[in-house]
């Protein structure tokens, strides 16, 4: 589109050219106008001139009429000495027989006497007509006007033909003169095309100055530089056309940052958009793809454009491109995988022109795999707050209806029962208790009293009440040790006491139900940069790899008739887990099935001075 125009090309170059030759023509058709009438005008004036007067021609036919021949000659000779020869004309007298009877050539008078040897001349005797002729001599390149006058004598009501007058003479001076009047003409026509080509390129230029002006400034606008301005030379249509050039430049630099502007907004929000947007054309090849959506569907963006967008969503075998077109509806798409679960809703829509051609599709993805979640386990944990409570319900009420029935009044069966009765009223209650913990949990409204702990401390002192628990009891149904593996650095971290007892006693409590009769709990404390890691390991059956995901979520065991009958509500690690996230730490588990669980916990911990402890306390 930039590419230099050659001179011959452009048009500063055409303008001149066709001035130039506009010129030319009509100097050419003047010229050749011109000349012709001054050949014309020339050579009648020539032609007129080239006559004899009448009452020489009279005197010519009388001598020529006379017997006496020698007298008669010399009287020709003489008479034609009288005749006024501007054209230097070669003039010969023959007589009816064809004899030359005088001439005026003084170098060829030898020719008197002797017969003619010119046919027009014959002809012009014997056919009784006059001859007038141009004839052209190429031996020396010369042309002649010939006339060949008939000498008719009249007596009475007779007329004979007594002879000829012969004249010839040389057409070149005429010729000179016009060629000599032609080559001024050309002369000055050559100096007339110079200068009507100069002033035509200097038009021209003033003429096609703005035209490249404006040219230069189109391409700029095209190349997106609108910082060019077109100079207005006049108010004339060019002055015009320029003015409406500088005014289409910034018209569409406004509109350019205009539409930029929308590109970018729009970029932007399709790049930071949690939602996944496809386009697609009219024949469903995609178009547009957003990040989001490439992250979704695995696929590099433009690798995804071109394709089909029932190929990119899986669809091909249950809808049709027509089908989207014709009836577009919300779609479930399933795309989880052993490592990770994925769950997207599609929503279509048309884009559609004013006309109502469908020009493409649009489809926006959005990931609801929480929600799913979130609804499966709403209703599993409806399920199971309905099957855990049921279950001691229908214990008590086997129980109280057995009392009822008379067994009350039986001394060792009624205690046992009411103590049945008492357990299981206790477990529903911890459950209720447990429920609403997480409850206020999960909508914000439980609060935490942080203080600064010495979680050295803290540990050792939950440790010590579940080994005074067993030193308590004296028929104890299991036995175990506790072995501690702690730093000798106190660690002071920002906790509420309570809840994280709550989460200690939880983790005991599970290693000791799962771990063997005379098992070793192993509890570790240590430092990293900056976190505190808190573990307790049993050496119980383990967790299996499949169940290890979901052994914080609720309600959920790994061994479900045994945690039921150890009196376990399914909540204590799903409570662990709130508490411990609230406090800005996280919490998992490391098991293999057959070698016991290790739970670990880790908080955040920046490095304090007991000194600097006691002055933000105090």
């Amino acid at each position: 589109m930039n590419s230099k125009i050659k001179f011959f090309q452009s048009i500063h170059f055409k303008i001149a050219l066709v001035f130039a030759l506009l010129l030319l023509l009509t100097l050419e058709i003047v010229g050749a106008v011109f000349v012709r009438q001054l050949e014309r005008q020339n050579l009648n004036t020539f032609k007129a001139q080239q006559t004899v007067q009448t009452y020489i021609v009279n005197r010519f036919s009388t001598e020529l009429s006379s017997t006496k021949t020698t007298t008669a000659d010399k009287q020709i000779k003489s008479t034609l000495s009288e005749i006024n020869n501007t054209n230097n004309a070669q003039i010969r007298i023959i007589d009816n027989k064809g004899t030359i009877r005088g001439t005026n050539e003084a170098d060829n008078q030898g020719i008197v006497g002797q017969k003619t040897t010119d046919n027009n001349i014959k002809n012009a005797i014997y056919n009784n007509r006059d001859v007038v002729r141009t004839t052209y001599n190429s031996q020396n390149n010369s042309r002649y006007y010939t006339t060949i006058t008939r000498l008719i004598r009249t007596q009475g009501n007779n007329s004979e033909l007594v002879g000829v007058i012969y004249m010839r003479s040389s057409l070149d001076s005429v010729y000179q003169n016009i060629n000599q009047i032609t080559l001024i003409y050309v002369s000055a026509t050559l100096v007339a095309i110079i200068l009507g080509l100069v002033m035509a390129i200097i038009i021209s230029r003033a003429i096609t100055r703005p035209i490249d002006e404006m040219k230069k400034q189109t391409l700029r606008i095209a190349r997106g530089d609108y910082s060019g301005h077109v100079h207005v030379y006049g108010n004339d249509e060019l002055g015009q056309l320029a003015s409406a050039v500088n005014n289409l430049s910034v018209r569409v630099e406004e509109a350019q940052e205009s539409t930029e502007s929308e590109r970018r907004r729009l970029d932007s929000v399709m790049a930071h958009m949690t939602d996944g947007v496809l386009a697609t054309d009219r024949r469903g090849n995609l178009t547009i793809i957003n990040e989001t959506a490439s992250s979704f569907l695995d696929t590099d963006q433009d690798e995804a454009v071109g394709k089909s967008i029932l190929d990119l969503l899986e669809i091909r075998d249950d809808y049709t491109l027509r089908e989207l077109l014709e009836a577009p509806d919300n779609l479930v798409l399933d795309f989880s995988t052993k490592e990770h679960d994925l769950i997207l809703q599609a929503y279509f829509s048309l884009i559609q022109r004013e006309s109502g051609f469908i020009s493409g599709l649009v489809c926006v993805l959005h990931d609801v795999t929480e929600q799913q979640k979130i609804d499966q386990d709403r209703r599993q944990f409806v399920s199971n707050v309905s099957h855990e409570l049921r279950t001691p319900l229908t214990s008590v009420r086997a129980y109280i209806e057995s009392l009822s029935e008379g067994a009350w009044k039986d001394p060792e069966v009624a205690p046992r029962f009411l103590k049945v009765t008492q357990e299981e009223t206790d477990r529903m209650i911890r459950m209720i208790n447990d429920l609403l913990t997480l409850s206020r949990m999960d909508s914000g409204t439980q609060k935490l009293e942080l203080e600064m702990v010495n979680l050295n401390e803290l540990f050792n002192y939950v440790l010590d009440r579940f080994d005074m628990m067993l030193k308590q009891d004296d028929r104890p149904e299991k036995t175990y040790t506790i072995k501690r593996d702690f730093t000798k650095r106190d660690l002071w971290v920002e906790i509420d006491t309570d809840r994280f007892t709550q989460v200690l006693d939880n983790l005991m409590n599970n290693a000791i139900k799962y771990s063997p009769d005379g098992g070793v709990v192993t509890c570790r404390l240590l430092e990293t940069h900056n976190n505190v890691i808190l573990s307790v390991s049993d050496q119980g059956l383990g967790i299996p790899r499949a169940d290890i995901p979901r052994i914080f979520d609720r309600f959920y065991r790994v061994d479900k008739a045994r945690s039921r009958a150890q009196g376990g509500t399914g909540l204590g690690l799903a409570i662990s887990r709130e508490v411990v996230q609230m406090l800005g730490g996280r919490i998992w588990v490391d098991s293999r099935e057959g070698r016991g669980s290790t739970f670990y916990i880790a908080l955040p911990y920046k490095p304090y001075d007991e000194e600097d402890i006691w002055d933000e306390n105090n």
